[in-house]
């Protein structure tokens, strides 16, 4: 009986050691191959960052021959003047600065007046912050960072909306918190919905999707817009207006296709629709506002051509590429030190 129990377990060693073989075999096999799609998107990847690091190139080029005239112009000023010349000179620099930064305080005291007239009178705009648990750390991150630069371009408006985020919760709280100055940020933070932020006001409650058959014609102030915080990458189609019916409140969609057409979907990022709306209160003009903030790669060809010839009238060729370069750019990649500087200023 001993015996028959020992062969079963060697026999068990060596099954479970025959599996443990197989799992290392399994793991060292290569990856399969990407599909087209996978492909093409990875390719698209590559063109873009290659873009973008010609783009830093240029312009860190540009910046240096920039400084490096100043610096020259300025070492001239000073070999050819006298004693008491160069004293007056670096006098004049050093108040030239001190201008520069009572400017900013003041700019920055200007921009703060306009947020809190906006909190009063301004144009609420919602971002929905409910779908976070749809979303990767990746996709929460390209999130914020468009969140960041809503603010910033709020910030810097003549008439800035009055600006929400409702739904603020788990992780998508805890990757806004860690921003530097979020907590002055002036904006208002719920962490319920805004089905309850707004439940006396539901009626006025406008979800912005793309989905919806009513068309917006014009931006109502006594109007609420959400628009749907989500980076889906096309997983989540019509989630907002099916969320907008079940809650019974009004939808609509932004008027593109009267003013321009789009090389594919009509869906665009939060920071291009806050920033659209933005534009349309300073102008009142919606094809300004999508001229300005849509980027060309979404147009079709013959807007592209237009625009190009009437944005690069007038440049030489080195500004020309820039340019160019700049309207291959995501526009949610919109994360370069000066929109955080600006993101966080009080």
């Amino acid at each position: 009986m001993l015996s028959k129990c020992l062969s079963a377990m060697e026999e068990g060693k060596t099954m479970a050691g025959e599996e443990e073989v197989e799992v290392q075999v399994e793991q060292q096999q290569p990856c399969p191959p990407l599909s087209k799609n996978a492909q093409k998107k990875l390719l698209k990847q590559q063109r873009y960052e290659v873009k973008k690091a010609e783009k830093r190139s240029l312009l860190k080029e540009q910046k240096k021959r920039e400084g490096e005239r100043k610096r020259k112009e300025w070492e001239e000023k000073l070999a050819g003047a006298t004693e008491e010349e160069k004293q007056q000179l670096i006098e004049s620099r050093k108040c030239l600065r001190k201008e520069r930064m009572d400017q900013r305080s003041e700019e920055k005291g200007k921009k703060m007046q306009r947020l809190t007239k906006a909190k009063e009178n301004g144009q609420n705009v919602v971002i929905d912050l409910e779908f976070d648990h749809l979303m990767n750390s990746s996709e929460l991150h390209s999130l914020v960072q468009q969140i960041m630069y809503c603010y910033a371009v709020n910030g810097r408006c003549s008439c800035p909306a009055h600006l929400w985020l409702t739904g603020c919760q788990g992780e998508m709280q805890d990757q806004l918190q860690r921003l530097p100055g979020f907590d002055k940020w002036l904006i208002e933070k719920e962490n319920g919905p805004y089905i309850e932020a707004f439940q006396d006001q539901k009626e006025r409650l406008v979800y912005l999707t793309a989905d919806s058959e009513t068309t917006l014609d014009v931006l109502d102030p006594k109007h609420i817009y959400i628009i749907g915080g989500l980076v889906d990458r096309n997983r989540w189609k019509g989630l907002t207006m099916k969320k907008a019916e079940d809650q019974g409140i009004q939808t609509a969609k932004l008027p593109i296709g009267t003013y321009l057409k789009m090389s594919s979907s009509q869906v665009l990022t939060v920071n291009q629709v806050v920033e659209i709306l933005l534009k349309y209160l300073e102008t009142g003009d919606w094809k300004t506002s999508f001229f300005e903030v849509i980027p060309l790669r979404k147009r079709c060809e013959g807007d592209n051509d237009i625009e190009r010839e009437e944005v690069t009238e007038g440049k030489n060729d080195h500004e020309v590429k820039i340019h160019d370069i700049e309207l291959e750019e995501e526009t949610e990649e919109k994360d370069d030190h000066e929109s955080k500087r600006q993101c966080i200023e009080n």
